[in-house]
């Protein structure tokens, strides 16, 4: 039996005159928005997003969340570990972690490394969530592109799917789809600790080279802003082809020039399930890979993590685990799980 005080999803029975405020609140109880309010949202975040650098400075304290993929729960979850969403200041302890391992930071800012949408059932009010925090916070909540915010792989890992079914149209998938051409290619914390998605690439040398990248336009299939959505960290010298079919493996050797060139100290990372929740690369670990997809797609049983960063920018890692099945509603229409799997 599912839990009573559980989010119900549903569509949010707001009047038309309704704005960010009661969007938020509807979003944090599994609602989806209307078409209308759902453009109107998708318009304010736009706008924000298109005064951001493709590099968006952020100050410490930050915690960084790695993929989510439609686990509504589980994101919900990720918050209360976190100490709880901007400006919260009544938050439930986590469900899968020690209580007291969610001391509330005033001011802290959040940067989520993008993969916000397709595999999971919610994929639509996961995103909404995280919009309307963009929304009301935008200087507090910065939002990653990751290559699953691209108009080609949503249309075949789940996302287009959902919006239409809940829509009766694409319209809203399509607005969706303007945001993800607007969301930045990366973040810096504190001039020293990059977040991007995927990785690194050989067109990329310096930090000003990803600043001037045409980042408004779908992912494309080769070069430096694919690769920054694509690449992965592995045990090679310097590059070699990668078996995604689109970015770069890169070595020890690539991380350690690109953090000595733009005086990094972390490049902080998603795009790869880690069952431990998170993983250091390389002997000098200056590349982690942060996962925020607790048994992911339903059937995984990894662990996953959120990285704090401090004024002393030493990572801390917060594990947690999926929802148990009493805090969480399953759809009852849904796509079989081998259908988005991996």
């Amino acid at each position: 039996m599912v839990d009573s005080k559980v989010p119900q999803p549903g569509p949010a029975k707001l009047k038309r005159n309704a704005g960010p405020d009661e969007w938020l609140e509807a979003a944090k109880d599994c609602k989806y928005l209307s078409e209308q309010h759902m453009k109107q949202l998708c318009e304010i975040v736009k706008e924000y997003m298109m005064e951001e650098s493709n590099v968006q400075p952020v100050s410490t304290p930050v915690t960084i969340c790695g993929d989510i993929h439609g686990q509504f729960y589980d994101l919900l979850e990720l918050f209360r570990v976190s100490g709880g969403m901007p400006d919260e200041s009544m938050v439930e302890p986590p469900k899968t972690s020690p209580a007291g391992s969610n001391e509330v930071t005033l001011n802290r800012n959040f940067v989520f490394l993008g993969d916000y949408v397709d595999r999971g059932y919610f994929s639509l009010e996961t995103l909404t969530l995280l919009l309307c925090l963009k929304a009301k916070y935008p200087d507090r909540v910065t939002l990653v592109r990751g290559n699953h915010e691209s108009r080609q792989i949503t249309q075949v890992y789940g996302f287009y799917e959902e919006c239409f079914q809940k829509y009766g149209n694409a319209s809203v998938w399509k607005a969706c789809c303007q945001v993800f051409d607007f969301m930045t290619l990366g973040a810096i914390i504190d001039g020293r600790v990059l977040c991007v998605h995927g990785g690194l690439s050989p067109e990329i040398r310096t930090l000003d080279q990803v600043r001037v990248v045409a980042r408004a336009q779908e992912i494309p299939h080769e070069g430096a802003f694919c690769d920054l959505v694509w690449s992965d960290p592995d045990d090679v010298e310097t590059w070699a082809v990668s078996p995604r079919g689109a970015g770069w493996l890169f070595g020890d050797k690539v991380a350690d020039e690109f953090c000595h060139v733009n005086d990094l100290t972390l490049i902080a990372r998603a795009h790869q399930l880690v069952n431990e929740g998170y993983k250091y690369h390389f002997a000098n670990q200056n590349v982690v890979t942060v996962w925020s997809a607790p048994n992911y797609c339903y059937r995984c049983g990894n662990l996953a993590s959120v990285c704090e960063i401090g004024e002393d920018l030493k990572p801390t890692f917060k594990l947690f685990s999926a929802v148990s099945d009493d805090q969480r509603h399953v759809p009852t229409s849904r796509p079989g799980r081998s259908e988005y799997f991996l």
